[in-house]
């Protein structure tokens, strides 16, 4: 007998790479044999039928690690049924993480899901859902969790309704019993309205009672059934062994009331945890159910109504006034103003126009458009939105897994402290009932929903509002650290930059002229998308050089230091360039290499007379690159002396919301640096202007993980900010990274934090936001310890009633959720009236040079 597993592999690109992995396999601990597929990216694993299906798994893992590859993984998300408490979530998790396979498995008791990660072609959900089931619980999958729209209907209020009609007879004559009132029912009809509330009404806490013992556990539920069912019996005795006519002293007011109280505050946590899921329904809200399309971009007579779920990329969409936008596109046709306030927080419509982007959910204006699709279904930003808020409400931070720690052996506990309380009561001489009535209220009073619901609740509704104002947490972790930051380093272009630099001076060197300088500037800036590639174009257009910008070849980014192309130009524009009077330059292919300092000095050219004007124009905040010609550039060495022609100088305007965020951050603790490859005196033009702490200039994009990693030096808790490509691993450096939206989505997708708008404010209300979460955690996770460390010693000295147990016990998941539910009033602070005077008297400030990738940011700034 053997056993077989199919396990996908990621990372194979040939024949020696299947050999590989083949060789690896097969040398694994408990392997018998191993075949590899190419096509399939899958291995055939055989072993013996007695090795342990998890030591095997671990064995292939590690095997193809070693080789330099990896375990493919898949994610399932569950959709749990049945579960009461902490313990309940505890026990189905411990029964996921059993099944061969998976690798990670949380579960939510707040969103009832449970997020599972497991290898692929090993893990199914079918076997995921037959281990809930065997531990006592439902488990269905969530098909597609960012498109998955929370159920509409309510929890039930019935059978609260009815407990209490049923119940209300028997609680008030024990609230007039104190007065000298004595209009309790005969026994006979306590009976008969206690019965239905303990076995018919109570029967889901037996249900769940037995299926928690049946798995070897406990929850709520047993918790509940045992002290009611306790309180029923003694109750049943007591009429029983009293003499015919008489009136004993029965408890069934308290069982009945005890279940009453917990149902009804079952059902307030019930909606109240509805609640806590406003942000993903209001966020799957924005989703139209279908889209104009037209057949043809240029017959208006072929618009047709088609489901959202049938559109393609490509397609063009119809979208009149004051509908939402189906899809993500770009406007072909039309012009108006979108609003986006749902998406990114920004409360004031934007104007749109041919070319521009659009995203699916905003609300168009007044015009018409024409949108050509972009993307669909799971691509869209928002669904990617819906995606990462729905990540973050269904991770744990690691606070829960302490407490998680906790309620695992939290019923266990309780059940021994009643039946100590029992023994002890007995023996010193309470008697029988008294001990056990204690003991029922040691039972009910005991509040693991409480401490279950603690933490996940409060980053529900965190999360939720954080995202209602454009802040996308990623996961629990990100907030819970966030709340601890006390460095926040900000990349300069693009973050508290617009990232929109103008050309404000270009100056050729002797025997150069320039418009030449100008347009061959342009040639080499022509194969990038860089904003500084931009001023450059634009600056030629203004100066009517536009049909005279040589055509370039070989373009080739320098990271860290510039661009580099040949051009080549006629004998004729040749002679514009002398070399300082010394002769004429060749036509032909010219080197040409654009760049900053460093470029210059790994040149060895010097800056000349130059020097002075560059130095003024760094002070004044300017970024400064030089262009150098090789002469010989033609040959294939690219060999030769190079020679400076000048020097291009641009200026960015600060974002006006710059230095009321830097205020707001210093407000909040906060240090502020900045990282960024600008020269030095651009950057201390920038810091002067907002006050920031401390400036790292110069600094390499591959050496800005290196100053985060200075910078966590002592303890302190750094927050990383940017936007560009070359950020991502100072963002993964940091304990937080912050990602504009505005920026790429490697920046985006590497950071914990993303603020849609790309305003540096927003970075104060992130940490704000998870600062206000994190007090809620704890003023939460206090009142459920403190509900438990107070009520269980009180009930067991008889100080607590079984009723007013229940009604504690009831109350403590309610003050929980409850409690949470506060954040949502969270709002960003007003940003403080106008635009900072900093970026209006600062024209404008150095901006990265023109040194990167097209479409990536130059330099590290």
């Amino acid at each position: 007998m053997t056993q077989s597993w199919s396990v996908g592999i990621e990372g194979m690109t040939c024949a020696s790479c299947v050999t590989r992995v083949e060789k690896a396999l097969r040398r694994a601990p408990g392997v018998a044999s191993a075949n590899v597929n190419l096509a399939t990216e899958t291995a055939a694993v055989e072993a013996a039928a007695d090795v342990a299906p998890a030591a095997l798994l671990g064995a292939v893992e590690a095997a193809v690690n070693d080789a330099g590859y990896q375990v493919a993984q898949q994610s399932f998300e569950l959709a749990i049924g049945g579960m009461t408490c902490a313990s309940c979530a505890g026990r189905v998790e411990k029964a996921l993480r059993n099944v061969p396979g998976v690798i990670e498995a949380n579960v939510n008791l707040a969103t009832e899901r449970a997020a599972v990660r497991g290898v692929r072609g090993v893990v199914d959900v079918a076997a995921l859902g037959a281990a809930v089931e065997k531990a006592g619980y439902e488990a269905s999958p969530v098909a597609d969790p960012a498109h998955a729209t929370p159920a509409g209907d309510g929890p039930t209020w019935w059978p609260v309704a009815v407990a209490a009609l049923l119940s209300l007879p028997l609680f008030l004559p024990m609230l007039l019993e104190p007065f000298g009132v004595h209009v309790m029912p005969p026994p006979w009809v306590q009976w008969l309205l206690a019965t239905p509330v303990q076995f018919w009404l109570g029967a889901r806490f037996y249900r769940a009672g037995y299926k928690a013992v049946r798995a070897g556990s406990g929850n709520m539920d047993l918790l509940v059934a045992l002290g009611t069912s306790a309180a029923y019996g003694l109750s049943l005795y007591e009429w029983w062994r009293a003499p015919a006519g008489s009136m004993p002293h029965l408890y069934f007011e308290a069982a009945a009331v005890v279940i009453t109280l917990v149902l009804l505050g079952k059902w307030l946590e019930a909606r109240a945890k509805r609640r806590t899921v406003e942000a993903i329904r209001a966020l799957a809200a924005l989703r139209p159910e279908a889209a104009r399309v037209l057949g043809d971009p240029n017959d208006a007579t072929s618009e047709a109504m088609v489901p959202l779920g049938q559109v393609k990329v490509g397609d063009w969409v119809v979208v009149r006034a004051g509908e939402r936008v189906p899809v993500d596109g770009v406007i072909r046709r039309g012009a108006s103003q979108l609003d986006e306030s749902l998406l990114t927080g920004e409360p004031l419509p934007i104007d749109k126009g041919e070319g521009d982007t659009v995203v699916g959910g905003s609300i168009n204006g007044a015009g018409t458009l024409r949108v050509e699709t972009t993307a669909v279904g799971a691509d869209t930003a928002l669904a990617r939105i819906i995606r990462m808020v729905e990540d973050a409400q269904a991770g744990k931070a690691p606070i829960q897994r302490a407490v998680d720690r906790v309620a695992a052996v939290f019923v266990p506990v309780v059940v021994l402290i009643a039946i100590a309380t029992v023994v002890a009561g007995w023996a010193l001489g309470l008697g029988l009932e008294a001990s056990l009535l204690n003991a029922v209220a040691v039972l009910v009073i005991a509040c693991p929903c409480a401490l279950g619901l603690a933490t996940p609740a409060a980053i529900m509704v965190g999360t939720g509002a954080a995202a209602r104002q454009g802040i996308l947490i990623k996961d629990a972790e990100a907030l819970e650290l966030a709340h601890r930051v006390n460095v926040v380093a900000f990349d300069k272009t693009g973050t508290l930059t617009e990232g929109k630099p103008r050309l404000v001076a270009h100056l050729p060197a002797a025997g150069v002229s320039a418009d030449t300088l100008l347009r061959w500037a342009a040639a080499v800036q022509s194969g990038s998308s860089h904003p500084l590639a931009t001023a450059v174009t634009v600056a030629a257009d203004e100066a009517g050089l536009a049909a005279t910008i040589p055509a370039a070849s070989d373009i080739v980014a320098l990271p860290g230091r510039g661009m580099r192309a040949r051009i080549e130009i006629a004998n004729e524009v040749a002679n514009e360039v002398t070399n300082d009077g010394a002769g004429e330059a060749k036509g032909g292919k010219h080197l040409l290499q654009l760049g900053n300092a460093r470029l210059l000095e790994e040149l060895g050219v010097s800056q000349g007379a130059l020097a002075s004007e560059a130095a003024r124009l760094a002070g004044e905040g300017r970024t400064v690159s030089w262009l150098v010609e090789t002469v010989n550039g033609g040959e294939e060495s690219g060999r030769g002396e190079p020679r400076l022609l000048g020097l291009l100088a641009f200026g960015d305007t600060l974002k006006a919301s710059a230095r009321p965020a830097i205020d707001r951050l210093h407000a909040l603790g906060v240090r502020c640096v900045m990282v960024t490859g600008d020269n030095a005196g651009s950057a201390r033009a920038v810091a002067n202007a907002l006050g920031l702490d401390e400036v790292h200039a110069d600094v390499l994009p591959e050496h800005k993980a290196e100053v985060i990693a200075q910078l966590k030096r002592g303890g302190a808790v750094v927050a990383m900010v940017g936007d560009g490509i070359n950020d991502a691993p100072a963002l993964v450096a940091a304990d937080v990274g912050i990602a504009m939206g505005s920026g790429t989505d490697v920046a985006m997708q590497t950071a914990g934090i993303t603020l849609m708008r790309g305003d540096p404010l927003r970075v104060a209300d992130a940490i704000d936001v998870s600062r206000r979460t994190w007090s809620k955690i704890r003023q939460n996770l206090f009142w459920a310890f403190a509900y438990n460390v107070v009520g269980i010693p009180l009930a067991a000295f008889g100080l607590l009633s079984p009723v007013i147990a229940g009604a504690a016990m009831a109350l403590s998941s309610v003050s929980v959720v409850s409690n949470a539910l506060l954040l949502r009033r969270w709002r960003p602070a007003q940003d403080g009236g106008a635009a900072s005077t900093a970026a209006g008297a600062f024209a404008g400030v150095g901006a990265a040079p023109a040194t990167r990738l097209p479409g990536h940011k130059a330099n590290g700034a």
